[in-house]
């Protein structure tokens, strides 16, 4: 179980820390172009407006962290580790101060994200709009945002589940295979 989880942890780790900046951006996903290369080199003006962007979008840190407690112990409970204040435990000890520790890479890997996407322009605006009151409500919100989300998203998977079981199912039998075969 604790080899399954660690093998886990760094997958559901950048899942939940992506939702609160992703968020805006679910509808589509970017074509891929040369302006997506996250390892492009990107103007050191644009990056440190980047990085003061990527600050201003997670709000407090500890917040932040904090907020993805109840739904790290859900996934540490999907994962093994049944009991709820086990789960929550193992959150509060090893997870949570893991990430903190972290976070800053993190943060940096958000910021050359956006640099490598958005001009230093639109970084500018994007980070006036964080400054006024508005957008300071708006990153005090994404924690709560991006758990109603989860939470939304969940729902919509279960209530889709049926029909993905029944589709999943007819596909299989199009292609003549059966279920748990191996491919040939």
């Amino acid at each position: 179980m604790l080899n399954r989880l660690g093998r886990m942890t760094p997958i559901i780790v950048a899942l939940a820390l992506s939702i609160p900046l992703s968020s805006g951006a679910m509808a589509q996903p970017a074509a891929p172009d040369a302006k997506t290369d996250v390892s492009a080199t990107t103007d050191p003006a644009t990056l440190k407006v980047a990085r003061e962007v990527v600050a201003q979008m997670q709000g407090d840190r500890a917040t932040t962290l904090n907020s993805m407690a109840a739904p790290m112990a859900a996934m540490m409970q999907q994962m093994g580790i049944k009991e709820p204040e086990r789960a929550q435990v193992i959150v509060r000890e090893a997870v949570l101060p893991m990430l903190s520790d972290h976070y800053d890479a993190l943060l940096d890997i958000q910021a050359r994200s956006f640099a490598s996407v958005l001009s230093k322009d639109d970084l500018q605006a994007i980070g006036t709009f964080y400054a006024s009151a508005a957008g300071r409500r708006l990153a005090t919100a994404q924690p709560r945002l991006a758990q109603a989300q989860m939470t939304g998203m969940s729902q919509w998977m279960q209530g889709l589940m049926p029909e993905m079981q029944t589709r999943v199912m007819q596909a299989i039998k199009a292609h003549g295979w059966a279920p748990g075969d191996k491919p040939k």
